[in-house]
């Protein structure tokens, strides 16, 4: 049996094929630069040289044939034809409240992603236009919504309801719904097998952070507290992002530059975080490494900045869970920057947490899942490489097989 995962950004369609049978993705890439011109393919398989080809893309249904054609073809392929795809999973970012699971597609499933997409205007177009896409390309495989926000549908209201007017959560929506679901599932759970105990017993703080960055105040395995809101902009300074922020200075701005809010709000997810501050780069790896002059000091403020917003939403989950098995990092900065780790958790020792200090800046990724703190620190430090494209396809198959549950139930592969 094989799963394609599609995850279909505004301009940009990634794919995953995963060997059910054989449990092993046997091809991967992204198809770039949909619908702006100059697009390309970049594919990957395992033994070969990376293929990388050029072919114009002018939207998500070009870009899935694309991939279609390129996993089926003599040259590049993995599978002979497209009838030996058994089911393809798709990254929805927002479900709003409607979806606390992973589901299959159909024609009403659909029209509620169509309803919520005002919550999440740059990425839940593209993501119904790569579910439209793969209908016309595959109309007779089925069709499964991974949803971001499913996740932390558990939260008490307690936690996810702003104190604006009731009004704007009737009528609009307006609630905390949180992102990066299917990560914070899967570091979570791997972290309770870790801990050799079961998820339910467990209460873990997971760290995601790349370029978009989200913490999760997991208590007995469910979320019950997460730092994005109603839209990816809150919560931990981002890559472009500004994170938590004092909700009147973007009124205050718009006067001071007299622009409205399209461009407001394009400065804050676009122009502002790690690039706002730094004045020059988004990738952590460029800022902790630069060494012109006129930027240093703006590089430092940054890291200093991102790590110091880290560590308060540490303590602020610790005293949310009120007790603490374990803290996970993951993503590409969580599992590859041991100095802004080391930065977000040194001082916390009257908390429990005590880091390996070397151990901790020696660990990357391509290490594994590995535990960075000391024999004695009562809460465990775990880097774990996230994998949410394995809790995609297990969700795929499980529908399939009529064997699907809610997360806190279903015993995925990676619970040992």
């Amino acid at each position: 049996m094989f799963i394609l995962a599609l995850n279909c950004g505004s301009s940009s369609a990634k794919y995953q094929l995963y060997d059910w049978d054989n449990k092993k993705v046997i091809a991967k890439g992204v198809v770039e630069r949909v619908g702006i011109g100059d697009s390309f393919i970049v594919h990957e398989v395992e033994g070969r040289p990376t293929y990388r080809d050029e072919y114009e893309c002018h939207d998500h249904g070009t870009a899935v044939e694309l991939i279609v054609k390129t996993l089926t073809a003599s040259e590049t392929g993995v599978i002979t034809n497209m009838k030996e795809i058994s089911a393809v999973g798709h990254r929805v970012v927002h479900g709003g409240d409607k979806f606390k699971r992973s589901v299959r597609l159909d024609a009403d499933v659909i029209k509620t992603i169509e309803d919520v997409q005002h919550l999440a205007p740059l990425h839940n177009p593209p993501n119904l236009a790569g579910i439209r896409a793969a209908y016309e390309v595959l109309p007779d495989v089925p069709q499964v919504a991974i949803f971001d926000t499913a996740f932390h549908q558990t939260m008490p209201d307690y936690a996810y309801m702003y104190a604006v007017p009731y009004e704007w959560y009737q009528d609009y929506g307006v609630r905390r719904y949180g992102f990066h679901g299917t990560s914070h599932l899967y570091v979570s759970k791997r972290a309770a097998a870790l801990l050799g105990k079961n998820s339910k017993d467990c209460n873990i703080i997971t760290m995601h952070i790349g370029n978009g960055v989200s913490h999760t105040a997991i208590k007995n395995g469910v979320s019950v507290d997460t730092s994005m809101g109603l839209t990816p902009l809150e919560g931990a300074i981002m890559g472009t992002r500004c994170g938590d922020l004092d909700p009147a200075i973007p009124l205050f701005m718009q006067g001071q530059l007299d622009i409205d809010y399209r461009k407001m709000d394009a400065i804050l997810n676009k122009k502002s975080g790690m690039l706002g501050i730094s004045g020059k780069y988004t990738d952590r790896r460029d800022i902790l490494q630069c060494n012109f002059p006129d930027s240093k000091d703006r590089c430092r403020l940054a890291i200093d900045m991102e790590a110091y917003r880290l560590k308060k939403y540490i303590g602020t989950y610790y005293a949310v869970l009120g007790r603490l098995d374990a803290i996970v990092f993951t993503a590409g900065v969580g599992e590859n920057a041991g100095i802004i780790r080391q930065k977000a958790l040194e001082g916390l020792e009257d908390m429990g947490i005590v880091v390996d200090e070397q151990k901790n800046l020696t660990t990357f990724s391509k290490h594994g899942e590995t535990e960075i703190s000391t024999p004695e620190s009562k809460v465990k430090v775990y880097v774990i490489p996230t994998n949410e494209e394995l809790v995609f396809v297990e969700d795929v198959v499980a529908i399939l097989n009529g064997t699907y549950k809610d997360h806190t139930e279903y015993e995925y592969s990676f619970l040992k």
